[in-house]
């Protein structure tokens, strides 16, 4: 590549700051001399959740606090049977403009107990007018979850061919996709890499090169691991060239790996993961994957996801190989990536004899 590549486009905004939990009304009784203590009690605190998480704690709460409203009911204290009763009307559709799912629900009852607890209140999501209401929801709504399609390699090959490799954009999209497909990486753990270990205090781990490849070690849902991604076998198909080439013409040596593209100059701004849920919707429509689908249901299909789960239905290797690349804590979790896995290939039914 001869040239420095350039864009005429800008990125999207930065993110906005994460919601914090409620102050501590005993904190302004401290004396003045443990205030940045308490501070940092608070940063750590607001640490132990993901931003992610903290963004759909806050909604959760709006959406109870906006429905106890409308209802004339207590928010506070907590109430089991005010909660049976949201959870009926979230199941129901009576709460919003359609019936939430089981996983929904579960969401917003781990949603409030975190918010009760912020504000120093106990709530027993099994008290009988929660759980029974629950287990009822499960029995009636419950279904497997719904999967989103996997990106296979001929997919991502044409995903690809559809960027502009001639901009930055382009180039660090490209280093993106194939970073997250051989890493089997969560799309927070993609652009939460930055180049060294202490080049940031926001990020979730950093990168290794080393001419076999390049390390990983990221700090997941399961803790720490390590991660390596190995050179292709062509340099067009090559996750690691695709990497080195957006770091050489991005002129990025430290800091956050994948940033916003403003102008013709990478800024230094970390992107947040829903640009890899974009970027991965986008890039498949646009190569026609899963063309027998109409449109809509082909943009319901895609994600962040379809990368690790790409990954996971299309290495030809023994499972434990790939349940460590993806982080997963059980061979069972691994196996729900695997959209294509070998089905029936031990036949029980002949070993009993039958």
């Amino acid at each position: 590549m001869a040239s420095q590549p350039t864009i005429p486009e800008t990125e999207d905004a930065a993110p906005s700051p994460a919601p914090t939990a409620p102050a501590d009304p005993s904190a302004s009784a401290l004396p003045a001399r443990l205030a940045p203590l308490a501070e940092t009690a608070r940063d750590y605190a607001r640490a132990a959740t993901s931003q992610n998480t903290h963004r759909a704690y806050a909604a959760d709460w709006r959406h109870f606090l906006a429905w106890t409203r409308r209802q004339s009911l207590p928010a506070l204290p907590p109430d089991p049977q005010v909660l049976g009763l949201y959870i009926a009307a979230c199941a129901s559709g009576a709460a919003g403009p359609s019936a939430c799912s089981v996983r929904t629900i579960e969401r917003r009852l781990s949603a409030l107990t975190w918010n009760f607890a912020q504000r120093g209140e106990q709530f027993d999501r099994k008290d009988r007018h929660v759980a029974t209401v629950l287990a009822g929801i499960r029995r009636t709504q419950g279904k497997p979850p719904e999967q989103k399609e996997a990106v296979l390699p001929g997919d991502l090959i044409a995903m690809i061919a559809t960027l502009n490799l001639g901009d930055l954009r382009g180039l660090r999209d490209r280093a993106i996709l194939f970073l997250g497909f051989a890493g089997g990486l969560r799309r927070s753990e993609i652009v939460g890499l930055d180049c060294g270990p202490e080049d940031t205090s926001d990020g979730f781990g950093w990168i290794e090169r080393f001419d076999e490849g390049i390390l990983l070690t990221l700090r997941g849902k399961t803790g720490w691991r390590e991660v390596e991604i190995s050179r292709g076998s062509s340099d067009a198909t090559c996750p690691v060239v695709a990497l080195e080439t957006w770091l050489k013409f991005g002129r990025i040596e430290r800091g956050p790996l994948f940033r916003r593209v403003v102008g013709a100059a990478v800024g230094a701004e970390r992107l947040t993961d829903k640009h890899v849920a974009r970027l991965v919707k986008q890039t498949a429509m646009a190569a026609g994957v899963r063309g027998d689908l109409s449109e809509g249901e082909r943009s319901q299909k895609f994600s962040g996801h379809s990368l690790r789960a790409g990954l996971a239905s299309s290495a030809e290797i023994d499972e434990r190989y790939v349940q460590k690349q993806l982080g997963h804590a059980s061979a069972e979790m691994t196996r729900r990536y695997q959209r294509r896995r070998d089905r029936f290939r031990v036949n029980l039914t002949k070993a009993a004899g039958l």
